[in-house]
């Protein structure tokens, strides 16, 4: 086993005995053939392409075995033997299609010869014969840059199936994925020939936001100012959990009428701020942090609990308790069909819920970029009048690694006359601070999930516009925390952008080679983290 796709890969080189995130060495040599096989169906793919032969069904496919390899989606054996199982079915599928159209069937890279076991401990052993990323010895540098793409395709493929789900797809995206992937089989691309596809990378993911971003509004609304309940209500209790509003909303329209109060955790408490969402009055607040303490918040949850997309953790000591739907996968946990939430009703009702009204305060949510474009006269003449010297997007993913600490500092120790906007689950480190306003502006402004990056670009994209200037040259900075692959995919997509000075931390991922990093400094100015006081001084005195 070796896996190093997350942030906290052990010793901060690579998972070798077992998986931080609890994914078993059985698991990641599954994953990791998995990948396998969907280069090979991507050569051919991407062949196809070049015929116009497409298959929308296997695109669809193709995104859900990447995002079931993401940090924290599947640990289930038997499901990747479903995967791989039904990518070598496909991959046959496109070969034929392609075969008849003209086009080249040629390759002879092991990816698309490869037949699997039968027998699931067979299958893992298959696993781990094949290389990380590639079955090629590369110069380190390229193999760093074939990682940092690997990544944030996976990352891609996340958001593609989130905007999927909801009505929302784009053939750019499906046939980068394919690029990208197929790729990985060429000995012959050189260092210039990477670099080109990761930041393509990026450019296509912003697409990929884009799509998301319209699949979300289109269908719930603009995000509005809403206040969120830490506390709990008397009463039978669900909790939901990961990214996914369409689970949501169909969650609500089941639970409607049952006396059931549905509670948000982590990426999921920007969801109150939706108009479609909010309406319903059985949707009450927000319990819990961020997906690292779960494992002690859902303990102590009297309600069932239905994890949606990534995050979920080794769910022993509830197990009769939570349920996961989508490509989340657990061993032993109920897995429930997407938008059939029964199961999960009869538990909660069968459960003792909260016995009594507690009240923990509010957080305020729904600063995505209608909401702060909708004041943005009130901003600009915030800024020029010397209210507002400076912007910070403190944003990304949490974690459960010493260090994050730092973000919690950094919010405190900003001056009063900033602004924190932020999203992802980065911000429990202080979603719950009271910053106060700056001229009724509130100074934490919470512009959603990881999943909507895309409506923070817009802002700072926005106020450049107002302001006549490059949003480099604005009065933002960002310092970010990363985690996982969709982290990834938003760091190459501000690459892509052009966007430069960003504060990176915790820790540099294990995958960038120290060249790769010196030329990520030297061309965009990345910078990792040092102490809350040292980064704010370096930007506030520049």
């Amino acid at each position: 086993m070796f896996c190093n796709q997350c942030e906290q890969t052990a010793k901060g080189t690579g998972c070798t005995v077992v998986g931080v995130c609890g994914k078993k060495p059985e698991v990641a040599a599954l994953q990791d053939l998995l990948l396998h096989a969907l280069k090979g169906l991507s050569i051919y793919a991407w062949e196809g392409i070049k015929v116009g032969v497409h298959d929308r069904e296997i695109d669809r496919f193709t995104i859900q075995g990447l995002f079931s390899t993401l940090t924290n989606v599947n640990f289930d054996p038997a499901r990747f033997q479903q995967l791989i199982n039904q990518t070598v079915t496909y991959r046959e599928m496109l070969k034929q299609k392609v075969a008849a159209a003209g086009g080249n069937i040629t390759s002879t890279d092991k990816s698309t010869t490869f037949s699997p076991a039968v027998d699931l401990a067979e299958l893992v052993k298959q696993g781990e014969e094949v290389g990380l990323v590639n079955d090629h010895e590369a110069l380190p540098d390229i193999q760093s840059l074939q990682q940092i793409l690997v990544y944030g395709i996976k990352g891609i493929a996340a958001y593609a199936d989130h905007a999927r789900i909801l009505g929302q797809e784009d053939e750019v995206v499906y046939n980068f994925i394919y690029e990208g992937l197929q790729a990985l089989t060429n000995k012959e691309l050189g260092l210039n020939e990477w670099v080109g596809l990761v930041l393509k990378c990026g450019e296509v993911n912003l697409r990929t936001m884009e799509l998301l971003d319209a699949g979300n509004t289109g269908k719930f609304g603009h995000p509005v100012p809403t206040e969120v309940p830490l506390g709990q209500r008397k009463g039978k209790c669900i909790l939901i959990s990961g990214h996914d509003l369409e689970d949501l909303s169909y969650l609500l329209q089941q639970t409607e009428g049952k006396g059931i109060y549905v509670y948000t955790h982590g990426e999921m408490l920007p969801t109150h701020g939706y108009p479609e969402l909010k309406k319903y009055k059985h949707f009450y607040g927000h319990y819990g942090t961020a997906w690292q303490n779960q494992k002690k918040e859902f303990a102590a949850f009297p309600g069932a609990i239905l994890m949606t997309t990534n995050c979920i953790q080794d769910p022993q000591a509830y197990l009769n308790n939570i349920f996961t739907t989508g490509l989340v996968g657990w061993p032993g946990v109920k897995h429930v069909d997407k938008g059939d939430f029964s199961a999960v009703i009869e538990q909660a009702l069968a459960l003792p819920g909260f016995e009594e009204d507690i009240d923990k305060g509010s957080v305020l949510v729904g600063f995505a970029r209608n909401t702060v474009m909708s004041v943005a006269g009130k901003v600009i003449e915030a800024v020029k009048g010397g209210d507002i010297k400076h912007f910070f997007l403190v944003a990304g993913c949490d974690g459960a690694k010493v260090g994050r600490n730092y973000y919690t500092e950094f919010v405190e120790k900003a001056p009063q006359d900033t602004v924190i906007l932020t999203l992802a689950c980065g911000k429990f480190r202080f979603f719950d601070k009271k910053l106060g306003d700056i001229g009724g502006i509130p100074r934490l402004l919470d512009v959603g999930q990881c999943n909507d990056a895309y409506s923070a670009i817009q802002i700072a994209v926005a106020l450049a516009s107002a302001f006549e200037c490059e949003v480099n040259e604005l009065p933002l900075s960002l310092v970010l925390s990363w985690y996982e692959q969709k982290a990834v995919a938003i760091l190459l997509t501000l690459l892509h952008l052009g966007i430069k000075n960003i504060r990176l931390g915790p820790s540099l991922p294990a995958f960038v080679s120290p060249n790769v990093l010196d030329v990520l400094v030297k061309n965009f100015d990345i910078k990792p983290i040092t102490t809350a006081e040292e980064d704010l001084a370096a930007i506030l005195n520049k």
